[in-house]
């Protein structure tokens, strides 16, 4: 009866540790390659300087149109581009203004007042900012304090397997591994009184 008891014990310690060893490779394989980001990427925008004002034309103060942003320094093996755009001192956490993704590698700029539709002729997709809406929100931030707007823009190795009104989230998620190099642009913004 003692040597049932000690061999069922065993048995069961051993297909423990099996499962264990089972899902930790499991786990192992399922975690994205990381490919080395490889360059920097210059990003400019012919409307206003990196640290500088953007000014009211791109805001809820003006037409609030997308600006124009340029950008060079993808490195070989560019498949595509993404942008997000964001403002970190929004009072209820990062507000996202702007997700486009899939712009084409021998893309090197976006022009002003992109529209706002899910899928661009060039076959670049927008997905959804921080108001539920497709494409690009200008700033509005509340009181009269400065905020910080980032136009993060990626060189990817791939091109991102999302459809429209996809989140920042998920554009980051299906990133991850893939991006070859990265820079951004910072552009202020606060209301007049």
């Amino acid at each position: 009866m003692e040597y049932t008891r000690k061999k069922i014990f065993y048995l069961g310690l051993f297909l423990a540790l099996a499962m264990l060893l089972a899902f930790s490779v499991q786990a192992k394989d399922k975690k994205p390659k990381k490919t080395k980001v490889k360059g920097k990427l210059i990003v400019t925008s012919p409307a206003f300087k990196n640290n500088d004002f953007i000014p009211g034309k791109f805001t809820c103060a003006g037409l609030g149109v997308s600006p124009p942003i340029e950008w060079k320094g993808a490195p070989k093996g560019t498949k595509s581009f993404a942008l997000i755009c964001e403002d970190p001192d929004a009072p209820w956490g990062t507000f996202i203004h702007w997700v486009i993704f899939n712009i084409p590698a021998d893309s090197r700029k976006l022009k002003e007042a992109i529209v706002q539709a899910d899928t661009l002729n060039s076959g670049a997709v927008q997905g959804i900012n921080s108001n539920n809406k497709t494409g690009y929100f200008g700033p509005c931030p509340p009181g009269t304090s400065t905020h910080r707007y980032y136009f993060k823009m990626y060189a990817l190795d791939t091109m991102l397997p999302l459809s429209s009104r996809v989140t920042d989230r998920d554009v980051r998620k299906a990133m991850k591994g893939h991006v070859l190099a990265e820079g951004s642009l910072m552009g202020l913004y606060k209301k007049r009184q």
